[in-house]
């Protein structure tokens, strides 16, 4: 039997709500203050990156980067790196990229064979630099960094973020260069353009997957490579089956960027986008070091193979034709041309600046 409730006085209701209404203030505001921010995401934002680069090269051109990034994110993103061909040939990454299969590339253009009419300054285009320091330069102050944006501008879903240096090119071979007539008939691994400017002296470029490449050397596939400096070769084992490397280089830096899938980049927020950038800018820094003084000690210090050069009429010659492929290149759209004409203004400014220029 319930006891029926004794009536409450005019007051007694009023201080009655006054109670429940001061109670439920008092809990909505201790769960507004106890309750945690939570994001909309359900979970880290991944991103699949492959590099142009086999595993022991990677080890310094990229994988201090993504290990910097992948800790500073603090668990909002997190970037899984894949090597050379890991999981598309090196030849297909551009068309990975644009499909979102990948979500990031490090690569040079032509290497990865970009739809671009500037895909053949990237890597080693013949003389356009002399030191490393002289690709964030061209970037910078004589309008290359324009230039890449508004070429892929016009790409479909690929979003170009940065360039930087590499190492120099120069020659290793199993028999000896000492002319240019020592060139002819060579099987060289290389980039495509250098490759395309030797062939004029009868090298052959061959491509095969970089994991390949020192297996082929031992088996007579290839007589040699073109495609890096003194660091990467002692670095990657090419210094010991190759005998021979030719001191004169084709060019001082490769050129080398960071791309993107557009749809991919846009998801990412802002503060991220800002730390993978910056974390670029740390991997073009820690190349720059890396390369400039391991290049200067191996070639001094270096045992595994023996440094030969070519005559100086015949190296004369090798810069004079140069010219002529640079024209040539110029030729083929006027964005090719307005990136020659940079390259040639920043040479002429170099050699007037003289030392410590050049």
């Amino acid at each position: 039997m319930t006891t029926p409730k004794t009536p409450q006085s005019p007051s007694e209701k009023i201080l009655a709500s006054r109670r429940k209404f001061m109670m439920g203030t008092a809990v909505g505001s201790a769960s507004l203050l106890a309750a945690p921010y939570v994001n909309a995401q359900s979970g880290p934002i991944r991103w699949r990156l492959q590099t142009y680069s086999g595993a022991p090269l990677g080890a310094h051109v990229i994988k201090p980067q993504i290990d910097a990034f992948n800790a500073a994110a603090n668990g909002e993103m997190e970037i899984e790196l894949y090597y050379a061909d890991q999981l598309v040939p090196t030849s297909e990454l551009f068309r990975a990229l644009q499909s979102g299969t990948l979500d990031a590339v490090q690569s040079d253009e032509a290497t990865m064979a970009s739809p671009v009419d500037i895909s053949v300054f990237g890597g080693y285009f013949p003389f356009a630099t002399r030191y490393s320091l002289d690709v964030p330069a061209l970037f910078t102050y004589y309008g290359l960094k324009e230039i890449w944006e508004e070429a892929y501008s016009e790409v479909e879903n690929v979003t170009w973020l940065s360039a930087g240096a590499w190492d120099p090119l120069h020659i290793f071979t199993k028999d000896p260069i000492r002319s240019l007539a020592d060139m002819n008939g060579k099987r060289v691994f290389g980039v495509p353009t250098a490759g395309k400017f030797l062939s004029k002296y009868g090298m052959i470029p061959v491509t095969v997957p970089w994991d390949d490449v020192e297996v082929a050397l031992q088996t007579g596939d290839l007589d040699g490579v073109a495609w890096c400096g003194f660091t990467e070769a002692y670095e990657v084992g090419w210094a010991d089956v190759c005998n021979y490397a030719l001191s004169n280089s084709i060019t001082g830096a490769w050129f080398g960027s960071y791309f993107a899938n557009t749809a991919s980049w846009d998801k990412v927020p802002p503060h991220l986008q800002q730390l993978f950038r910056s974390t670029i800018d740390q991997s073009h820094y820690y190349r720059n070091v890396w390369y400039w003084g391991g290049e200067a000690k191996l070639r001094v210090e270096g045992e595994k193979m023996e440094l030969t050069s070519l005559p100086a009429e015949e190296w004369a010659q090798v810069l004079q034709d140069a010219n002529g492929f640079w024209d040539g290149v110029a030729a083929e759209s006027p964005r090719a041309a307005r990136v020659v004409e940079a390259f040639k203004k920043y040479a002429a400014t170099m050699e007037k600046a003289g030392y410590p220029y050049r």
